[in-house]
């Protein structure tokens, strides 16, 4: 099976109507499957090379100032970096994202065992697990021990990502009343750990002052 769509090389001639980087996109990739369909290099064919130069003078004649970009790739950098990743994921979503669904999943069971750690459960106490649900939603993260549960998710139902409750058993998804907090809760697990053990009466034991770490 072979192409050579001529339609590539009339559209680099007369780009009227491309004048917006989506607009732009959608013609020069379609040149380049065309180029492959036909056995053909497309890093030098006279239409794509034409097709995204036009898509270079549409970029750059809305911001032109390079320096001006780059300081706004550099601040937004910035501002990724002091915002913690889950509390990222919980602002923007997962939906239909499903690189960001499975990182949400991996930081979160990160998250929870850090707070089963500052409650002290035995290892073999309680138990991680991922409900995946469908491609609109994020799933749930959770965390069942013989006392409580704590349930992680984005754009639910409730007052916040994090539901908890106490049960009865690692056989109990019922449990007793649900409490809430927000996904930057989960970035303190010490404070977070102090909070359920008060709210839900909890005889876990957990430490009021922080511990030193060498």
């Amino acid at each position: 099976m072979t192409y050579d769509v001529g339609y590539r090389f009339s559209q680099a001639l007369d780009p009227s109507g491309l004048d917006t980087i989506a607009a732009c996109l959608h013609p020069i990739r379609a040149a380049a499957k065309d180029c492959r369909n036909a056995g053909k290099p497309f890093e030098t064919d006279p239409a794509v090379v034409l097709l995204a130069q036009h898509l270079g003078s549409v970029a750059t004649s809305a911001m032109p100032d390079r320096a001006a970009l780059r300081s706004l790739c550099g601040d937004a950098l910035g501002e990724i970096a002091r915002t913690p990743l889950l509390v990222l994921l919980a602002t923007r979503g997962v939906s239909y994202d499903a690189d960001a669904k499975r990182t949400f999943h991996t930081e979160a069971r990160r998250a929870l065992r850090r707070l089963a750690g500052e409650l002290q459960l035995p290892a073999k106490s309680f138990d991680i697990r991922v409900c995946e649900g469908g491609p609109a939603v994020s799933g749930e993260v959770i965390l069942h021990a013989d006392e409580l549960y704590v349930q992680v998710s984005i754009g639910g139902y409730g007052g916040g990502e994090i539901l908890f409750r106490r049960c009865r058993g690692r056989s109990d998804y019922c449990g007793e009343r649900n409490h809430w907090a927000r996904m930057p809760a989960l970035l303190d697990p010490s404070s977070l750990a102090r909070r359920m053990a008060h709210e839900l009466g909890l005889a876990l034991t957990v430490e009021d002052q922080p511990r030193l770490v060498a």
